[in-house]
C-alpha cells in the first residue's frame, strides 16, 4: 500500500502549469478546423456569448478574473447573502400566488397549498383578483401569526391593508406576531397603470404597531414584463427603493426603520447563473444605497423575494414551462432569495388548477427536501464566472440607476416616458433574437407540437390597462400559430407546405428536420410524403400533397445537381411559390432563374418569414 504524504500533497505535482496562452492556441486549431482564423484573445472573444446590457460569457474564467472580495454572508455588502445562516436553518419561503375572484374557491386553494409545503400567501386583491370584501373568506381556517400573508392590491393596496389589520385584531392575532407585508407599491402601481399609486401612510402604523409586518413591496416585475434587461430591472428596483425612502424618512421614520419597511420583488429566468448574479448584486447595490442614507449595518441587508418569469412562460405546449420554472427556482435558491414564487405552468393561460399548484410548490419542495439545496449557504460564491457576473451586473445597473436619479428619480423618469421608451428599446432587440431563433422557445419557435390538444382554464381576472405593456418571449409565434388556428377551425386543414426532399435519407434528412421545424412554428403543416423526390417525381407528388408551396431540402452537393430541375417541375405543377433551405451562395442566380423564390437558413427572420408565408397562402390576419 502507498502511503501519501499528508503535508504538500498535489494532484496536480507531476504536470506543468497551463496557461492561458496554451488554452487559446488549442481554441484557435478548433476553430480553424470551422473555417475560422482567429489567433491569441480574439479566438477567445470568438466563443464569448453576448447578453444584454454589454455584457458577455467568456469561455474560460480564472482567478484573474474575480472581482474584490465578496465579503461573508450575513455581513454587508451582503452579496453573499442577507443572514449568515442564509436559508440552510429553514430553507427559502416557500410562497404561492393566489388570484382566485371567487373567495371560496380561492381559500380552498389556499388551504390546501398550507397543508402540502407552502410557507406563506401571496394574494392578488382587488379587481384583478379576490375582492376586497372577500378577504376574510379567502383566509378562513387561516393561521395568520404563523402563515404570513403578502397583498398585491395595486391602487386598492390601503383598503386591502386596512382590512386586513382589521382581520388580525378581529382574531385575535398579537400584533408582535404578524408577519408579512401590506404589497402597498404607489410607482409600482403607477407603472402597472400610468395611474397614481397609494400612499405611504400604512408604513409608519406598520413600524409602530406591527414590529414583523413590512408595509411597502418594491415590485420590479413591471420592468421586467415590459421588456426590461436584468440590469435595468436591478436599476429601476434600487431607484424605486431611495424614492420610498425618501418617502418614509420624510413621515418621521428614521432610516433603519424606513429600510425595516420594504420588501425587494425580483423575477428569477431560466437562465439560472443570471439570476443567480442578479440577486447577489441586489443586495450589493441596495446595501451600498443603504450605507449612503445612513443606515446601521444590519439595516443594509436587502429582503428578497423572487418569482419566476411570467415573460417565459409560453401558452403553446405549457408543460415545458415546468422546466423553466424549475430551473428558475434553483437559481432563486442558490441565489439566496428569502422568499421564492414558482408561478404554476399553466398561468399563461388562466387561473391555475389544482394540478399545477401543487407542482408548483412541490418544485420547491423537491429542491429543498430532496436535493437539499438550501443546506449550503452561497453555493455559488467563489465560483470565478457567477463573481464576475455579480460585478459586471452590479455596475450596468448601478449606471441604469444614476441615469434614472439624473431625470429626476423613478416617478418623474416614469412619467416622462423614459423608462418606457428605454424598455421597448431593449425588447426590440430581443424581439430580433426571438424572431431569428436566436433565442429559441422550446415548443414554440423550437419543436413545435402542432397536433398538441390545447390546455384550457378559467379565464383570469383582467389587470388594469395603462402603463408599462406586458410582453411575453412566445408573443410572435403566438400570433402566427393563433390564424393557423382559426383557419383550420374555417377550412377543416392548416396551411401547408411540401417538403421536396432531395436524394437519400442522409443527404437531405438534416434541412428537410430545419424547415418542417420552422413551418410548424407558424402553424404552416409539413408534407413530407414520398420521403424523397427528383425532376421526374416532384410534380405528381406535390400535387397530392394539397399544398401550394413547396420547399427543396437537401445537401449542397445534390442542390448543385438536381435543384433547378425539380423547381422547374414544381413550378410547372401548379407550386405558387418555392422556397430552398440553405444559403444560395453563388448558385442564387441560377435557381431563381429556374424557379426558387426564397431560402430559408439558420439565423434568419423566422417571423416575417412565416407571416408572409401565410399571407401569401390566403390565411387571414
Amino acid at each position: 500500500m502507498t502511503v501519501l504524504p499528508e503535508e504538500g500533497f498535489s494532484l496536480a505535482a507531476e504536470f506543468p502549469p497551463a496557461t492561458r496562452e496554451q488554452w487559446q492556441r488549442l481554441v484557435e486549431g478548433v476553430l480553424r478546423k470551422t473555417g475560422t482564423e482567429a489567433t491569441g484573445t480574439a479566438a477567445e472573444d470568438a466563443l464569448a456569448t453576448a447578453l444584454q446590457d454589454g455584457l458577455r460569457t467568456r469561455p474560460l474564467y480564472t482567478a484573474d478574473d474575480a472581482p474584490a472580495d465578496p465579503g461573508l454572508p450575513g455581513f454587508p455588502p451582503f452579496v453573499r447573502g442577507g443572514r449568515p445562516e442564509g436559508t440552510a436553518v429553514t430553507g427559502w419561503d416557500v410562497r404561492q400566488l393566489h388570484a382566485d375572484p371567487d373567495p371560496r374557491r380561492a381559500n380552498e386553494a389556499v388551504l390546501a397549498d398550507l397543508e402540502n409545503g407552502v410557507t406563506s400567501l401571496w394574494l392578488t386583491v382587488g379587481p384583478a383578483g379576490i375582492p376586497v370584501d372577500g378577504l376574510a373568506t379567502a383566509l378562513d381556517g387561516v393561521y395568520l401569526d404563523l402563515a404570513p400573508v403578502v397583498l398585491d392590491a395595486g391602487a386598492d393596496a390601503e383598503s386591502a391593508g386596512e382590512a386586513l389589520l382589521k382581520l388580525y385584531e378581529e382574531r385575535g392575532v398579537r400584533p408582535g406576531t404578524v408577519p408579512g407585508n401590506l404589497g402597498i407599491d404607489p410607482l409600482g402601481t403607477l407603472a402597472r397603470t400610468g395611474a397614481d399609486g397609494p400612499g405611504t401612510a400604512l408604513a409608519v402604523r406598520c413600524a409602530r404597531e406591527f414590529p414583523g409586518l413590512r408595509a411597502l413591496v418594491v415590485d420590479a416585475l413591471p420592468y421586467h414584463e415590459a421588456g426590461a434587461s436584468t440590469a435595468q430591472e436591478l436599476g429601476c428596483a434600487l431607484a424605486t427603493g431611495v424614492a420610498y425612502l425618501r418617502a418614509l424618512t420624510d413621515a418621521g421614520l428614521d432610516t433603519d426603520e424606513a429600510c425595516g419597511q420594504l420588501e425587494f420583488r425580483l423575477s428569477a429566468t431560466a437562465d439560472q447563473f443570471l439570476t443567480i448574479a442578479a440577486l447577489r448584486a441586489a443586495r450589493r447595490l441596495w446595501a451600498r444605497v443603504a450605507e449612503v442614507c445612513g443606515a446601521s449595518p444590519a439595516a443594509r441587508a436587502q429582503r428578497q423575494h423572487a418569482v419566476t418569469s411570467s415573460v417565459m412562460m409560453t401558452r403553446r405546449d405549457p408543460w415545458v414551462n415546468m422546466l423553466r420554472t424549475t430551473v428558475a427556482c434553483l437559481g432563486a435558491g442558490v441565489g439566496g432569495a428569502d422568499a421564492v414564487t414558482v408561478l404554476p405552468f399553466d398561468s399563461a393561460l388562466g387561473l391555475p388548477d389544482a394540478f399545477a399548484r401543487r407542482i408548483a410548490r412541490n418544485t420547491s419542495s423537491i429542491l429543498l427536501e430532496e436535493s437539499h439545496l438550501a443546506r449550503v449557504v452561497d453555493p455559488a460564491g467563489g465560483s470565478w464566472y457567477v463573481e464576475r457576473l455579480t460585478d459586471e451586473l452590479a455596475h450596468a445597473a448601478w449606471a441604469w440607476f444614476q441615469e434614472i436619479e439624473r431625470a429626476g428619480g423613478q416617478e418623474a423618469a416614469l412619467r416622462s416616458g423614459m423608462i418606457g421608451e428605454r424598455l421597448a428599446a431593449t425588447w426590440a432587440d430581443r424581439s430580433r433574437r426571438l424572431a431569428t431563433r436566436r433565442e429559441p422557445v422550446t415548443g414554440v419557435s423550437e419543436f413545435p407540437h402542432l397536433a398538441e390538444q390545447p390546455v384550457e382554464r378559467r379565464p383570469a381576472p383582467a389587470r388594469p390597462a395603462g402603463g408599462l405593456p406586458r410582453v411575453r418571449r412566445d408573443e410572435a409565434f403566438e400570433a402566427l400559430r393563433a390564424r393557423s388556428d382559426a383557419h383550420l377551425a374555417a377550412t377543416g386543414a392548416r396551411p401547408r407546405v411540401f417538403l421536396a426532399a432531395l436524394g437519400p435519407a442522409a443527404a437531405h434528412t438534416a434541412r428537410a428536420g430545419f424547415a418542417a421545424n420552422l413551418f410548424q412554428a407558424g402553424g404552416v403543416e409539413p408534407v413530407h410524403d414520398p420521403v424523397t423526390v427528383d425532376a421526374d417525381t416532384a410534380a405528381d407528388a406535390f400535387r397530392r400533397s394539397g399544398a401550394a408551396v413547396a420547399c427543396l431540402c437537401s445537401s449542397d452537393a445534390l442542390y448543385a445537381e438536381q435543384a433547378e430541375d425539380v423547381a422547374r417541375a414544381l413550378k410547372s405543377a401548379g407550386a405558387t411559390r418555392v422556397l430552398l433551405a440553405g444559403r444560395p451562395g453563388d448558385r442564387r442566380d441560377d435557381w431563381e432563374r429556374a424557379g426558387v423564390d426564397a431560402f430559408v437558413s439558420a439565423g434568419g427572420d423566422a417571423v416575417a418569414l412565416l407571416s408572409s408565408l401565410l399571407d401569401h397562402l390566403g390565411v387571414a390576419r
